[in-house]
């Protein structure tokens, strides 16, 4: 029996090493990485800038504290900020840490600004916000609350793109935020309606109500834009970011305008890891990379050969989703039983729910192992169909 929990229902194989957009068993047997760690590695593996960055901040000081100043830590937080919108940073290990920590930045504001009377936060059904108990919480879907109930009181689910739901869910004025993804990942890569998220914009500012956007997965060039909410043309009060922000470092990151930003005061609010020098080195490696000029309009122009290779070749049963390189697949079969058979063909993709896979390959990734992949996974569908 192994020493390790049963928690994860892991694919037979292991690896080695990895080189850009492969990785490689024991054995030396290649496999093209579509999953990139689950959005991860977004510049592929051994990717030379953050190598680099790692190994010379590792020979000097990994980790010394927030008690301390951190030079990188603050350098990142300004790239975050030229890019992304005008507030402030706080930075920590992953995704659920980082929703955490706009959760409880949600119930500061109601608490102070609005004296407790809004203190609820709407949800997406179908949504994914991490394991921690505050974020499962978020996440309404029964498969991943089930036997930790009851959640927090405070949390209030509605549908995905419902816009009578959202005015419903509005009407006693109890609410402090709405936090939801452009694309649910978990859920299947489905996309937010352009409307409905227009609808939220309004409906906060009008009540005074935080928008949170969880980018965890979107944000990071994935979707050909830095983050994802700039394809839509608004903004959030709270974004959260982690996967991919360090390359496969352990780092998360919440950006949050000003006025809800400075209710983290010393005490409220703290991680021992959070943004230490080994990570910032990191994630500054891969902020820079991503910032260079055609980076983006690369990633735009690769996910339009991805998906019009799989809308050419794919069975018309298959449905395909998203934007950029963040691709989402609907087949008739299984998510676990396609990435099982993609496996066996030295693919690796990532499963998802509503009968849907994610396409992840690293963004930088060559057009001939894209088109390489792509064949891969139609050979592979067609395969299940026979």
């Amino acid at each position: 029996m192994s020493s390790l929990m049963g928690n994860y229902g892991r694919f037979k194989v292991s690896f080695a090493y990895g080189n850009g957009a492969k990785l490689y068993t024991e054995n030396n047997e290649e496999y093209l990485d579509f999953a990139s760690g689950i959005s991860v590695t977004n510049l592929g593996h051994n990717f030379k800038p953050v190598t680099d960055a790692v190994s010379s901040q590792a020979a000097k000081v990994i980790h010394t504290s927030n008690l301390y100043e951190i030079p990188l830590q603050e350098e990142l937080a300004d790239l975050i900020i030229k890019n992304s919108f005008k507030g402030q940073v706080f930075f920590c290990n992953s995704g659920a840490e980082s929703n955490e920590a706009a959760i409880k930045l949600a119930r500061l504001y109601g608490n102070t600004v609005h004296h407790g009377k809004k203190y609820k936060i709407i949800s997406m059904y179908n949504s994914f916000h991490g394991r921690t108990y505050a974020t499962m919480g978020a996440t309404a879907q029964e498969k991943i609350q089930k036997g930790f109930t009851p959640m927090p009181a405070y949390n209030q689910y509605i549908p995905f793109n419902n816009i009578d739901a959202l005015h419903q869910a509005l009407a006693l004025n109890d609410v402090c935020a709405i936090m939801l993804e452009l694309f649910q990942g978990e859920g299947g890569v489905m996309p937010i309606d352009v409307e409905f998220l227009k609808e939220v914009r309004r409906v906060c500012d009008e009540h005074d109500i935080l928008m949170i956007l969880d980018e965890v997965q979107t944000g990071y060039g994935r979707t050909g834009f830095l983050f994802g909410y700039q394809l839509f043309g608004i903004e959030p009060d709270i974004m959260t970011l982690s996967k991919s922000i360090a390359n496969g470092l352990p780092m998360g990151a919440v950006v949050a305008k000003e006025k809800v930003s400075s209710l983290f005061t010393p005490g409220t609010h703290g991680s021992t890891f959070g943004g230490n020098p080994l990570a910032s080195a990191a994630a500054c490696a891969v902020i820079k990379e991503m910032t260079k000029e055609g980076f983006l309009q690369s990633v735009k122009e690769k996910g339009n050969i991805l998906k019009e290779y799989l809308e050419k070749n794919l069975p018309k049963e298959c449905t395909i989703k998203g934007a950029g390189l963040l691709r989402g697949v609907k087949t008739p079969y299984q998510p676990k039983d396609v990435a099982e058979a993609c496996l066996k063909n030295h693919l690796l993709i990532v499963p998802a729910g509503n009968n849907s896979v994610r396409l992840y390959p690293p963004l930088n990734i060559s057009n001939d192992d894209l088109l390489k992949g792509a064949e891969i996974f139609v050979t592979t569908i067609k395969e299940l169909g026979k």
